[in-house]
Formats: structure tokens, C-alpha cells, sequence
């Protein structure tokens, strides 16, 4: 008996220490949906995770990018993306969770103001204008100098569509650390990928160095859930991650931020007529819905290895988001009600962040990173 007891502790130990190792190395992705204008899911998410990661680490100062080797998001995901990798100096992000959430609630007016009566008037709904002030001033250095693509903590990858080229284009650090072609100011980035077709005009804009131009809308329409163009990256990106070698070398954390429109807008008139808007909703459903199946089946056999926080429904708040059930897509199709919690969820995916350690990643880009171009704006 006592043989046995010795031998069983003796493998657990082994065991854990397997574990540990295989654990390790993961490359840990946050992908963050667009949709919308408050982003009420994401930004429970990501205070709830950020939260609990200072819990279980006993360090206030402790940031999600610290736990993470890249982000990706898309429309309003995209500005919290940029938020919370954003380099404020030596290395270290420029907002925390809880200040970029609230950085996009207090200027939601601003950013969405309707535009003022003109030629554009009965096609344009928002002012461009603000939204690009209040960008511009989040990511701007004390030293006056905007944030480009390179002054991230963290590699960025962010979508948009160019209607120049009429494909995807992805801002990607790799690719602005390569060359100067493909550097663009953060605030610029951020535009292009919110430049919803139905609520602002397409978005011009040019590299650092004048080479590269894209007139960008809306990422959402093909990227809303950018979760796949990520892990695509991570996989090809063989500078950055040369340790992975297929999902199961992942560990992904993706954010949505519920319906981008309201049922009765998304409904089709009887003659199969709807709004611009409505398309624009129904498509940025969609393609969120897909990639998270797509995602679901790649991820089968080490399905605690993808972990899909969203709204099952209507919600009003923070807290109400944290504490429904999760939702998890099924193989072949369907949906599935956990029964864990959406705030459950994160403290365990918190809890194997922090065994594994902090990110390994260095936060200074590499002028060597290797891209694949299926990936990249170009």
C-alpha cells in the first residue's frame, strides 16, 4: 500500500510537471469582435480578465499583455486591441483595461456625433472628423509624436477592407517593423477599421513612408471576428512563433461583442428589400457566428485550448454579462449552454495563464519578422 502510494505521487508529480511544460508553450492570442458602439461585452471581458489576473499574480500592476503574445480586433475590438498593447514607454501598455473600456464609454458621443446637415447628409450619419480627434488624442505620445503600427508591446493585427484593391488588408506589426511600406499611425488604423459603410465614408490613408496607400471600410464585413486571421498569422509568422506548429500549440481567447444590430433592424421586408445598415448587421453576424464554428472544429480535441466569451442575449450591463452561462459551438453545428459562467470561464483561463507565466514574447518588434501573405496588407 505504501509502495503504491509513493509510486502514485511520484507519477502525479510527473505528470503535472508534463503538464506544465506542454502548457508552456502555448501562444496565447486575444482576438476582440467589432460590432456596435458601447462593446458592453467586451469591455466586461476584458476589466473581469485583467481584474483576475492581478488577483491570481498578487500584482496590481500586472496587464493583459503581459499574459498574451498577440491581439487582434476588429471595428470598436480593434481600438481596445490597440488600447491595451499600445507602447506608453519602456515597453509597458499605455492604458489598462479598465481606463481603455472607459476611454470608449465616456467618448461614445464624441467619437459617433452625428454629421452636420450637407451634400453628405441623408448618406452619412456619423462625423468622421470626431471620431479621428478623439483617436489622435489617445495615441499621441507626451512628446506630440502619433503611435505608429512598430510602438506596440505586443504584435497588433488589425482588418479592414481596401476598396482599392477590393480584398482584406491586415495591419500587422510584422509587416510595419519589415519595412516602412507598411507602417501606419495607430489612430489612422483605428479609423480605417471603423469606417462602417453604412455610418461613415471609406477612410484614406498612407504609410510612414508614403509608399503604400488603402481606402479602407469597415473591417467587419469580412473580419468582424478576426479570430482566424490571427491564428493564421500566428501560424505562419515563423520569426515570432517558432514554436507553433498547429492549433494545438494555441491558446485563444476570443471576445465577441454580441449582435451588431437589433432584431427588428436585421429583418427583411416581405419583397426581400432591407436597409444598408441592416446588411451591414446581418453580414457582421454572420461572419462572426462562421469563424466561431470554423474555430469550434478546429479546436475539437483541446476544446478548453478555445475559449469564446459572448452574449447569449440582450444584457444591460457588466455584471449581468459575467455571470450568464457560456455558450460553446458545437463540432457539427449547434450551440451548447455551459454550465459555467462567462466570468467562470475567465478565472480559469486566468488560472493556466498564470502557471505557465508571463508572455516570452520580447515587446520590441523584430525588423526580420516574417509574414505570410496570406496574412499581410500586401
Amino acid at each position: 500500500m505504501e509502495l503504491s502510494k509513493v509510486t502514485l505521487e511520484i507519477f502525479s508529480k510527473l505528470e503535472q510537471k508534463w503538464l506544465y511544460q506542454c502548457e508552456g508553450k502555448k501562444t496565447r492570442v486575444l482576438s476582440i469582435d467589432g460590432g456596435g458602439t458601447t462593446a458592453i461585452v467586451a469591455g466586461a471581458a476584458l476589466v473581469h480578465l485583467e481584474d483576475q489576473i492581478q488577483a491570481r499574480t498578487g500584482d496590481s500592476a500586472a496587464r493583459i499583455a503581459d499574459f498574451f503574445d498577440i491581439a487582434v480586433g476588429t471595428g470598436i475590438g480593434a481600438l481596445l486591441a490597440a488600447m491595451l498593447v499600445a507602447d506608453g514607454g519602456a515597453g509597458r501598455p499605455l492604458f489598462t483595461a479598465r481606463e481603455a473600456v472607459d476611454f470608449v464609454f465616456e467618448n461614445q458621443k464624441e467619437m459617433f456625433r452625428p454629421a452636420r446637415a450637407g451634400a453628405f447628409r441623408r448618406r452619412m450619419r456619423y462625423s468622421g472628423k470626431s471620431m479621428e480627434a478623439v483617436l489622435r488624442a489617445a495615441f499621441r505620445r507626451s512628446d506630440g509624436r502619433d503611435l505608429t503600427l512598430k510602438d506596440t508591446c505586443k504584435p497588433l493585427l488589425v482588418p479592414c477592407f481596401d476598396l482599392n484593391s477590393s480584398a482584406p488588408f491586415v495591419f500587422s506589426r510584422a509587416d510595419a517593423a519589415e519595412s516602412a511600406s507598411f507602417d501606419f499611425e495607430l489612430w489612422k488604423v483605428i479609423r480605417a477599421t471603423s469606417a462602417t459603410p453604412s455610418m461613415f465614408k471609406p477612410f484614406k490613408l498612407t504609410s510612414s513612408d508614403g509608399k503604400t496607400s488603402c481606402l479602407a471600410v469597415d473591417g467587419g464585413l469580412v473580419m468582424n471576428n478576426p479570430t482566424a486571421a490571427a491564428v493564421t498569422h500566428v501560424l505562419h509568422n515563423k520569426r515570432d512563433f517558432s514554436s507553433v506548429t498547429g492549433v494545438d500549440d494555441l491558446l485563444v481567447l476570443s471576445v465577441g461583442n454580441g449582435q451588431s444590430s437589433s432584431p427588428s433592424t436585421t429583418k427583411l421586408r416581405r419583397d426581400g428589400d432591407c436597409s444598408t445598415a441592416a446588411v451591414v448587421g446581418i453580414v457582421r453576424d454572420g461572419v462572426s457566428e462562421t469563424i466561431d464554428q470554423l474555430l469550434g472544429n478546429a479546436f475539437c480535441w483541446n476544446p478548453n485550448d478555445y475559449v469564446r466569451i459572448q452574449a447569449s442575449g440582450a444584457v444591460g450591463s457588466a455584471a449581468e454579462v459575467m455571470a450568464e452561462r457560456g455558450v460553446e459551438s458545437l463540432p457539427f453545428g449547434g450551440k451548447r449552454l455551459l454550465t459555467e459562467t462567462n466570468g467562470e470561464r475567465i478565472g480559469g483561463l486566468v488560472q493556466r495563464l498564470v502557471l505557465t507565466g508571463k508572455s516570452s514574447l520580447p515587446p520590441s518588434p523584430s525588423k526580420e519578422a516574417a509574414v505570410s501573405p496570406l496574412v499581410s496588407g500586401r
